[in-house]
């Protein structure tokens, strides 16, 4: 690994030549870039139960536990990746390296100079990335790669995909989780990189981004499940993944074509690593006295040896978690002089504030991060059950007009085209009201929208609670509890609850996406966004747990339960309502959280002349 003196000389360079790059210039390409990337990867598993089940003649419980361990492995490679791009190979070349594309196969062939290992690393990885969207892509326009159809007769004629057939599969998944690993915690970080923080005017329009990047993935992820499934069941699966395999090829166009206005800054080093050293720095002066009004003048500052990690500005020292200023405190043997130059700290026995204050703002993002785990939790639950829900009811689109029935599954366009609703409504029309009361550019804090997410998000499972109660109420008077339908019951009664849950996304999910980014250490942003990927797979593994504590908390002795297959015979009314409630404790803890939130003080290093008088600018952050 590099010097620090000679990462901060790098740092010095990005630093100087990021005033002529970045800026919403960049952002054509970055959205663009987005929006193919996700109706690529959410085209490509949108209806991938189907594939598995009717082409691959996988069974049921096979189909789904091979994506949920798909999932799975999705879930957990964005923590890897994240590392990799704040710690060695940096954003945009880890974003390279997840893209699938057929160019980064002739790129492989290269040859690149000395001393660009980390760009060799990514190309080739980009390699292998995109041999796994394309496998499947070939192996579903390829007989050869898929078991015989049918015969006449049933389940019981079809053959299974013979073992290398799956392990095509097997592969193709695996090499398409790396992907996600690198893509997934990278984008929203490089897309904040192109703003300057130092100054106020690009400060303002990163805030924008986050709402902006957010109606993309919307956008996208609704053409995804609606014009690119048609073409899966209807036109075929050779077309059906080819045409996400060449929206990943549209998806790094976009991005490479961007590649000299990009603001692109070099990786410092572990994060991890200087947390520790922080950590074990703190314990082994345990016994040393610290007040907690410690004079902050007394503790280690070192400007040259953070400036590879404190690009914009430097942070300053909370009187919060006092125990860690112990690392900063200077003791014998902390210092060794060089023969030939000036005392450098031992990082195992000696940090500066910046790093102690480093780890203190991981640790203060913690409550507020856990927190969306349970909203997360919230929404899984009423996808799976309210999808349950609409295959019980008439869902013609125009009852007594037409025969044309909604697909079940196809009822989450109602969520996500509220999403884009509010998202839209909320940067052209909220945010500027919301400006004038509080004088904030972005209107309102993002703990506060987060605040409002949660609500929702509690309000939409109270909704769908009364919505199944009076569900259950049709199909007992129709008589058809037992064949579990309510035929004389619209599907449109589901509307408001998804809808609800849209609206909770667009207040949430983009806030914590902009708490986590804003309030972590500068240098650890992707591993931030990475942090906010893995609040989403641990509320769905929550809500795995969740069901199957119901299942045993509310099991009779008849074998009856509140949550069976039919739900007619259960209590699925029940069941919301208890996610209700523990949202509602949620919501609770949250607000106490959020008042206790301590925001990370900065120090920016640039000057804003035109609106500091040309005095270095400390931002608090809390009013942010």
């Amino acid at each position: 690994m590099r010097s620090t003196e000679e990462a901060a000389r790098a740092m010095e360079e990005t630093k100087k030549n990021g005033r002529k790059k970045g800026g919403l210039r960049t952002m054509p390409f970055i959205f663009a870039n987005e929006v193919a990337e996700k109706l690529a990867v959410v085209g490509f598993q949108s209806n991938m139960l189907t594939y598995l089940t009717q082409q691959l003649h996988l069974p049921l419980a096979k189909a789904a536990t091979t994506l949920t361990n798909f999932g799975g492995t999705s879930a957990g490679t964005p923590l890897i990746g994240a590392f990799h791009a704040d710690a060695y190979v940096g954003r945009f070349w880890t974003i390279a390296a997840a893209l699938i594309v057929r160019v980064c196969s002739s790129l492989s062939s290269i040859h690149l100079r000395a001393g660009k290992k980390t760009k060799c690393i990514s190309i080739s990885v980009c390699v292998y990335v995109w041999q796994g969207m394309a496998l499947l892509t070939l192996s579903a326009a390829l007989p050869q790669f898929r078991p015989p159809p049918c015969k006449p007769g049933g389940a019981a004629s079809c053959q299974e995909a013979a073992p290398w057939q799956l392990a095509v599969l097997y592969v193709s998944l695996l090499l398409n989780a790396v992907g996600a690993g690198g893509y997934r915690p990278c984008m929203v970080a490089f897309g904040g990189d192109q703003f300057d923080e130092s100054r106020a005017a690009e400060r303002a329009r990163s805030w924008g981004f986050f709402n902006w990047y957010y109606f993309g993935n919307g956008a996208s992820m609704l053409l995804a499940v609606t014009a690119v499934v048609y073409v899966q069941d209807n036109v075929g699966w050779g077309w059906g993944l080819g045409v996400p395999t060449a929206c990943m090829g549209v998806s790094v166009a976009a991005f490479v074509a961007g590649y000299p206005m990009y603001r692109r800054f070099e990786p410092p080093g572990s994060p991890f690593t200087r947390l520790a050293q922080v950590v074990v720095a703190a314990f082994r002066k345990r016994r040393v006295p610290v007040s907690a009004d410690v004079d902050a003048a007394r503790l280690y500052e070192n400007d040259d040896m953070d400036k590879p990690i404190s690009i914009y500005g430097k942070l300053l020292h909370t009187d919060q978690l006092s125990f860690f200023d112990r690392a900063a405190v200077v003791t014998d043997g902390d210092l060794v002089t060089p023969t030939d130059g000036e005392p450098i700290p031992n990082p195992w026995r000696l940090s500066t504030v910046h790093r102690v204050e480093e780890l203190k703002s991981v640790i203060r993002t913690g409550p507020i991060w856990a927190a969306g785990i349970l909203v997360v939790t919230a929404s899984s639950n009423q996808g799976t059950f309210s999808l349950q829900q609409a295959s019980t009811m008439d869902r013609r689109l125009f009852p007594g007009l037409s025969s044309f029935q909604i697909p079940a599954g196809s009822m989450t366009v109602f969520s996500l085209l509220a999403m884009l609703v509010t998202l839209f409504f909320y940067d052209r029309a909220l945010v500027p009201l919301m400006r004038r009361r509080t004088g904030l550019d972005r209107g309102i804090t993002y703990l506060q929208r987060m605040g409002v997410g949660f609500a929702v998000c509690a309000a939409s499972t109270l909704v769908a609670g009364f919505v199944e109660s009076r569900r259950r109420d049709a199909a007992a008077a129709a008589g058809t509890t037992d064949v579990g339908t309510a035929p004389t019951m619209s599907a449109y009664w589901l509307v408001p609850q998804y809808a609800l849950q849209g609206v909770a996304e667009a207040f949430n999910s983009v806030g914590h996406l902009e708490f986590m980014y804003d309030q972590s250490p500068e240098s650890m942003r992707s591993t931030a966004t990475a942090l906010f990927w893995l609040s989403i797979s641990l509320g769905s593994y929550a809500s795995t747990a969740l069901v199957a504590a119901v299942h045993r908390w509310s099991a009779g002795a008849d074998g009856s339960n509140w949550l069976p297959d039919n739900i007619n015979h259960g209590r699925l009314d029940y069941f919301y309502w208890v996610v209700t409630m523990l949202q509602v404790l949620n919501l609770v803890y949250y607000i106490i959280c959020a008042k206790r939130f301590t925001f990370k003080p900065v120090q920016f290093h640039k000057k804003e002349e035109e609106e500091e008088g040309g005095k270095s600018l400390v931002e608090l952050q809390e009013k942010v």
